[in-house]
C-alpha cells in the first residue's frame, strides 16, 4: 500500500463511530418467538435483532444466520423457540465516541461482522457494520487514486453517452424518412451523424475508467449541454422561424432544443400544427429521450451496481437495483406511450402520429402539444387520459418498477408518493376555490404545475397573484424523487423535515454523516431554485416586462414546469432565449450536479 493510501485510510479509522452508524435497528425481547422474529425481521428488512430483557437492557444479538442454523436444525420448533435460545451473548459494543479503528479491532477479535453502538449511559443507539467502514476506506482510497485520470475517463464515458444519443436520434430521422419529409429527416440525421462521429473521437482521446462522484456530475452535465447543441442542427436546417438573421435564429433553435432535452416543454411555435409531423415527433421523443434520463440508463451499462449506488444523490429518492430498474421502466414507459396514444386514438385524435407525440410529451412531463387548438377540443374522457399520463410520469420509477416486478396487490404507495397525492389534492381543492374557473380546468391546471408538465389550458396572466403564487410553490415542489419531473421533488422535502433534529443535539447525532449530508443539499436546494431565476428575471424586467411575470417565467424554466404569462415568445431577443436555455438545463439536473463540482467536501 503507497504512503498516500495509508494516510488516508488513517484519517477515516480515526473518524468517531457515531457518524457512522446506522440507527434504524430491529429490538424485541429476548421472549418473543422465533416465528414472530423471522416476521419483523422480513417485515423491516434487517438482518438482526438487538434483543432485549423486561427492563429493556440489551442482553444480545440475533442475525439471519443465527435463525438459519436453528431451523437446520431437526428437532427445532420455530413456534416454540425464543431468541432467548438462539442469541449470541453477551452482547458485544462500542461506545458512539470511539473511533472505527477500535471499532474494526473488537470486530476483528470478536469475528463479528457488526456490533451496537451504544451512548455513555449504556442505551443502545445503533449498529456500526464491518462493511460499512471497508466500503468507506475503499471509495476514498479509489477517489484519491483516480485523480490522475479523471478528465481522460470523463472524456471516455462522455463519448459513449454521446454516441449512445446518436443512436437514439436515428428514430426520428427513420420516421421522418418514412413520411418521405426529406429535408426533416436529413437534419436529424445529421445531427445523429455528429453525435456518432464526436462520440468516437471522446473515446479515442479519453480512457475507459468508472468515475467517482465529481467526474460522473461533470459528465452529465457536459453531456446535457453536448446534446442541447447539438439538437439544435435540425432546427436550424429546418429553420421553422420567419427570420433570416443568424444569430437569432441560433438563439431560437438553441431555446427550442434545451426545452425539449430538458422537457421543459416552452415553446417559440404558436402554431406547431404548422410544423412537419416528423418534426413534431422530433420535438416529443427529444423530451422523453430528456424525461427518461438517459445518460443515468447508459451509465449502468458500465457501471457495476455497487457503484451506481453512490449516483443516489443526483437521482434522488429510494431506489432498488438500477440496472433492472432502467431495464424495466424503458420497457414500461413505452407500453404507455403506446396505450396513450391508442386511448386518444380512439376517443377522437385521428393523427396517430401526434397522438405518440403527444403520449410522449405528457410521460416525459414535458409539455409540446402537436397542435395548438387540441386542448380545446378535447372531450372530458381525452382529459383524464392526460392528467393521468402527467401523474403517472411524476411518480417515482420505483413505483412502475414494483408494479411489474411484484404482484398488483403487494404494491404499497411509498411515503413519498402519499405525501406528493395529498399535496395535490389539496392543491386542487384550493386552485378551485380561489379562481372562477372550471373544476377540470383548475384540476389540469394543478395537475400540469405540479407533475411540471406545464400544458397550458388557460391564460395565467389573467387569474390573480394568489393562484399563480400557488402554482409557483406547485412548480418549485415538483413531483415525487426519481422521476420525469422537475422541481426540488417530494423527497428532499422530507430531508428538510429532518432537519429539525439539529436543534436537538441528542437526536442529530444519531443521524449518520451521509443523511446529514443529504438533508444539507436539500436545504441548499431549496434556497437555489427559487433564488436562481431571480437574476434572469430582473434581466427580463430590465427589457420592460413585469418583474412578477418575468420571474413566475423562470422560475417555469428551472423547474422545468414551463408554464408562462406570455412573456417569452418568438419576439425575445437573443440573448433572453440563451440564458433562459441554460437556466432550464439547469433545473433538468436539479442544480445538484453544481453543488457536486464546485463543492466537493459537502459529498465526500
Amino acid at each position: 500500500m503507497s504512503e498516500q493510501s495509508k494516510n488516508v485510510m488513517n484519517d477515516i479509522l480515526d473518524k468517531k463511530v457515531s457518524s457512522y452508524t446506522s440507527t434504524n435497528f430491529l429490538k424485541l425481547l429476548d421472549s418473543t418467538s422465533m416465528t414472530i422474529a423471522c416476521s419483523a425481521m422480513q417485515k423491516n428488512n434487517k438482518d438482526e435483532i438487538i434483543v432485549v430483557d423486561n427492563t429493556n437492557t440489551p442482553v444480545g444479538i440475533v442475525t439471519d444466520q443465527d435463525v438459519l442454523k436453528k431451523i437446520g436444525e431437526a428437532h427445532a420448533n420455530p413456534k416454540n423457540t425464543k431468541l432467548e435460545d438462539i442469541m449470541t451473548f453477551p452482547l458485544v459494543s462500542i461506545k458512539h465516541n470511539d473511533t472505527l479503528l477500535k471499532a474494526l479491532k473488537i470486530m476483528r477479535d470478536n469475528r463479528l461482522r457488526k456490533i451496537a453502538v451504544t451512548e455513555d449511559n449504556g442505551n443502545i443507539i445503533g449498529i456500526i457494520y464491518q462493511h460499512t467502514i471497508t466500503n468507506l476506506i475503499r471509495q476514498k482510497i479509489s477517489s484519491k487514486s483516480q485523480t490522475n485520470y479523471s478528465i481522460r475517463a470523463i472524456l471516455w464515458n462522455l463519448g459513449t453517452v454521446t454516441q449512445f444519443a446518436g443512436i437514439l436520434m436515428l428514430i426520428p430521422s427513420l420516421v421522418a424518412t418514412l413520411l418521405n419529409e426529406t429535408i426533416v429527416a436529413t437534419g436529424i440525421f445529421l445531427m445523429a451523424t455528429l453525435l456518432l462521429i464526436t462520440g468516437f473521437f471522446l473515446n479515442a482521446y479519453g480512457d475507459k475508467h468508472q468515475l467517482n462522484l465529481r467526474g460522473s456530475a461533470i459528465m452529465i452535465l457536459s453531456s446535457f449541454v453536448i446534446l442541447v447543441l447539438f439538437g439544435t442542427i435540425p432546427y436550424l436546417y429546418v429553420a421553422p422561424y420567419d427570420n433570416d438573421n443568424f444569430t437569432d435564429l441560433f438563439a431560437n433553435s438553441f431555446f427550442s432544443s434545451a426545452s425539449s432535452f430538458t422537457t421543459a416543454g416552452m415553446t417559440l411555435f404558436s402554431t406547431p400544427e404548422d410544423l412537419p409531423d416528423s418534426f413534431t415527433f422530433f420535438r416529443s421523443f427529444s423530451q422523453f429521450v430528456g424525461g427518461m434520463s438517459f445518460i443515468y440508463l447508459i451509465m449502468t451499462a458500465f457501471y457495476p451496481e455497487n457503484k451506481l449506488m453512490a449516483m443516489r444523490g443526483f437521482i434522488s429518492g429510494k431506489i432498488p437495483k438500477l440496472r433492472e430498474l432502467f431495464a424495466t421502466i424503458t420497457i414500461v414507459f413505452s407500453v404507455y406511450v403506446t396505450i396513450i396514444a391508442m386511448l386518444m386514438f380512439y376517443l377522437g385524435e385521428r393523427n396517430i402520429l401526434d397522438d405518440f407525440s403527444l403520449a410522449m410529451s405528457v410521460l416525459s412531463t414535458g409539455g409540446f402539444m402537436p397542435d395548438s387548438t387540441i386542448l380545446e377540443r378535447l372531450t372530458l374522457p381525452e382529459y383524464f387520459v392526460l392528467m393521468g399520463g402527467m401523474i403517472l410520469g411524476a411518480l417515482p420509477f420505483g413505483l412502475h418498477y414494483a408494479f411489474v416486478r411484484k404482484k398488483f396487490m403487494s404494491i404499497k404507495l411509498t411515503k413519498e408518493v402519499g405525501v406528493y397525492f395529498a399535496i395535490l389534492s389539496s392543491s386542487i381543492l384550493l386552485f378551485i376555490v380561489i379562481t372562477d374557473i372550471s373544476d377540470i380546468d383548475a384540476a389540469f391546471t394543478v395537475i400540469a404545475a405540479s407533475t411540471t408538465a406545464g400544458m397550458q389550458i388557460i391564460d395565467l396572466s389573467s387569474i390573480g397573484s394568489a393562484p399563480l403564487v400557488l402554482l409557483f410553490i406547485l412548480m418549485i415542489i415538483g413531483g415525487c424523487g426519481f422521476s420525469t419531473s422537475g422541481g426540488i421533488k417530494i423527497f428532499r422535502l422530507e430531508q428538510m423535515y429532518q432537519f429539525r433534529k439539529y436543534f436537538k443535539k441528542s437526536e442529530w447525532k444519531n443521524i449518520t454523516a451521509h443523511d446529514r449530508k443529504e438533508i444539507w443539499i436539500a436545504l441548499i436546494l431549496l434556497v437555489l431554485f427559487p433564488t436562481a431565476p431571480i437574476p434572469v428575471a430582473y434581466h427580463l424586467s430590465s427589457q420592460g416586462y413585469d418583474f412578477f411575470g418575468a420571474y413566475f417565467e423562470s422560475v417555469g424554466a428551472i423547474t422545468t414546469a414551463g408554464l408562462g404569462a406570455g412573456i417569452i415568445d418568438i419576439d425575445l431577443d437573443a440573448f433572453s432565449k440563451i440564458i433562459i436555455g441554460f437556466l432550464m438545463i439547469l433545473g433538468r439536473l436539479e442544480i445538484i450536479l453544481l453543488v457536486y463540482i464546485f463543492v466537493p467536501r459537502l459529498v465526500s
